[in-house]
């Protein structure tokens, strides 16, 4: 110690530097799951908006008749007003898409491109959300020490990728 400094002066300093690093701590833990979880609306937003905001856009379906990589192709058939059959269309090869099958599908406007319509639509586009929720629950827990938050975020998590699991 110090000889001008008292032993309160030292214990002051202290109590003081331990409330600097923890709120150092919670700030940065705080920032790092929110950017988690903006990170995920992010993802999620290239396909929600064409599927949860329909009105306007064109509706119809698909039948798959060919998957190469990535992506598979066939004839859409329109089912809303205003929208034009088209001999080929593109929708992404996840493990939900198998050739030969009808799928509701949504139109990109400008594009030859088709996304999910429906629940499994509205789902499939929230699951990148679901992952930012659990991996941001982790963060939550360990970092700002906040367990109830943290299982209410691997919670809502779990469900909405479970629920997109079940409807694909």
């Amino acid at each position: 110690m110090i000889p001008a400094m008292s032993a309160a002066s030292v214990s002051r300093s202290r109590q003081a530097s331990y409330a600097a690093l923890r709120f150092g701590r919670v700030a940065a833990t705080g920032v790092v799951a929110a950017l988690i979880l903006v990170a995920g609306v992010w993802a999620s937003w290239d396909t929600a908006p064409y599927v949860m905001l329909t009105k306007g856009r064109e509706l119809g379906t698909v039948t798959v008749a060919g998957c190469d990589g990535d992506t598979c192709a066939g004839p859409y058939t329109p089912v809303s007003t205003g929208s034009t059959a088209r001999e080929r269309v593109v929708i992404a090869h996840t493990v939900a898409v198998r050739q030969g099958r009808t799928y509701s599908v949504v139109v990109k406007p400008g594009t030859d491109q088709v996304v999910r319509s429906g629940p499994a639509g509205i789902l499939y586009a929230w699951a990148p959300l679901g992952g930012a929720l659990l991996l941001a629950s982790v963060v939550v827990a360990g970092g700002l020490r906040r367990t109830r938050a943290a299982w209410v975020l691997a919670g809502s998590g779990v469900a909405l990728l479970t629920a997109a699991f079940l409807a694909l």
